[in-house]
């Protein structure tokens, strides 16, 4: 399936962290937590300002990015766990 968000929305797919501590401690599934960085997958064409002109959006696909640890909303598409969330709730791209 393919899938486009609209708008100033953005799908990101979560990049897992470590599963290791840097003392070498490994960390179980249970204890871990979700990872806050991702890859953007697809964006939306933007937002629309007062006057109605589109505004594009900052982030581009393949960007590595930060977000909010309750940000977007989860999603299953072709069997991928994604996220769908506004622009803003990106705190910026990483690299």
């Amino acid at each position: 399936m393919k899938f486009r968000p609209l708008h100033d929305r953005v799908v990101v797919k979560r990049i897992e962290g470590e599963e290791k501590t840097k003392g070498g401690i490994i960390i179980p599934d249970t204890a871990k937590e979700k990872p806050q960085e991702g890859e953007v997958i697809a964006v939306g064409s933007g937002a629309r300002d007062e006057n109605g002109k589109l505004v594009p959006l900052d982030v581009k696909k393949g960007d590595r990015v930060l977000f909010g640890k309750w940000s977007g909303t989860e999603v299953k598409i072709d069997g991928q766990e994604l996220l769908i969330m506004k622009e803003s709730d990106i705190m910026g791209v990483v690299g």
